[in-house]
């Protein structure tokens, strides 16, 4: 251990649905002893920057993506939490329509980056198994009382899509009518005044948050 006092890092648990599945990006460790695991996004602080501004730039560098849906989660501090030095990492939980995401890329002090299930996740570095339980955890109990899944959604969506992704995130089945009742007396969204075309069904109307 080098440093006397702590250095301060962030760590970025960035989520989003594919493939009807709730993922994250993960990135693969090259140093031993983390050498062949996993790890979410992140790195140290740094002198000029502020926490959030840290965040946004893991956030930014691994997917080139701004301005979406990021909140501090919990501040790890354990004292044996990272073998190669005094690092106290504050996590931060990210949502993001995978529609806007066009790119994954780390650099070379990474052996690769890629997508992962949430609920089949490879063997992690670090404390970031606990991490991904508590992203998770908040992610949850978000969902019933705020507009949370704006960052997962794209402008415009249907009722259908808005259940959908909260299935996803709650990992069960709602029923229909009680999830509208409930979204629409949480005056939460709005009719987009639109529909959806191009379908050969009966297009459904759009909505949009408030």
């Amino acid at each position: 251990m080098s440093n006397k006092y702590p250095i301060v890092a962030v760590d970025v648990v960035i989520f989003t649905i594919k493939d009807n599945s709730l993922k994250v990006i993960l990135i693969k460790m090259k140093k031993k002893p983390f050498a062949g695991k996993w790890a979410f996004p992140g790195g140290r602080v740094g002198l000029k920057k502020s926490l959030d501004e840290a965040a946004k730039r893991e956030l930014f560098e691994k997917t080139g993506v701004k301005n979406v849906y990021l909140e501090q989660l919990y501040a790890f501090g354990d004292v044996k939490r990272d073998p190669f030095d005094r690092v106290v990492s504050v996590a931060y939980y990210a949502l993001v329509d995978m529609k806007r995401i066009k790119r994954l890329e780390t650099t070379k002090k990474y052996a690769g980056i890629g997508w992962f299930p949430l609920n089949r996740l490879p063997p992690l570095a670090y404390d970031h198994k606990t991490m991904a339980k508590m992203a998770l955890k908040k992610l949850r109990e978000k969902m019933g009382y705020v507009k949370i899944a704006d960052g997962l959604l794209p402008y415009n969506f249907t009722l259908n899509e808005l259940q959908k992704v909260h299935e996803i995130i709650l990992d069960k089945k709602l029923d229909k009518r009680n999830f509208r009742r409930k979204i629409f007396a949480l005056g939460i969204i709005k009719p987009a005044g639109k529909k959806r075309g191009d379908v050969p069904y009966r297009p459904a109307a759009l909505y949009k948050f408030i």
